[in-house]
């Protein structure tokens, strides 16, 4: 059964690299042709489309077609948002100084923007952790780039936590971050 289910993925994406967009009632129909039965072959359409090697399209009930994904124009594009969004933290962070300046910002003003920060910062090298197990994602230069202003942001970070004149304002960002248990009062 599994052979089966395998053998019938190959069908369909070789189906549709020949046609590139097709039909899904002219797609079910090519591979039945070849192998399986209509109930394994739209099983295997939808645990596709689930897994995004392919793409739906609904134009209404009796119009669906089907087409694979480019893998690296997505791997790519989606490289492009991330980098844009790092690029607008980076920003953000370089000009933290500068308006803690202008504006004078209290201590749990500036905390709580350092704070922000610190978690947008985090949550991208996330996503980049993540997709470091994805030799698509990882083989793009996009993905270094982005490595090296993650790198950048940490830096000015850190940068922008020393520059503070309260001698605590470490330990109020780590207090803040909810850091694993750690009393912040050793941190110095």
């Amino acid at each position: 059964m599994d052979k089966n289910s395998e053998i019938i993925k190959t069908e369909i994406i070789r189906v549709l690299n020949e046609n590139g967009k097709i039909r899904g009632t002219e797609l079910a129909k090519r591979v039945i042709k070849k192998m399986g039965n209509e109930k394994m072959v739209y099983r295997e359409i939808s645990a596709l489309v689930d897994a995004g090697e392919i793409e739906r399209k609904i134009h209404d009930r009796s119009h669906i077609e089907y087409e694979l994904i480019d893998l690296s124009e997505s791997v790519n594009n989606q490289l492009k948002n991330l980098h844009e969004e790092t690029e607008m933290i980076f920003k953000e962070i370089l000009n933290f100084e500068s308006a803690i300046k202008e504006e004078n910002f209290s201590y749990h003003e500036r905390l709580r923007l350092v704070i922000r920060q610190i978690q947008i910062v985090q949550s991208t090298d996330g996503i980049m952790k993540l997709l470091s197990y994805y030799p698509a994602f990882r083989k793009d230069k996009m993905y270094a780039q982005i490595s090296r202003k993650i790198s950048d942001c940490w830096e000015s970070i850190m940068s922008n936590i020393a520059q503070q004149q309260e001698g605590e304002f470490l330990n109020g960002v780590l207090a803040n971050l909810r850091i694993s248990h750690i009393d912040s009062k050793i941190v110095n």
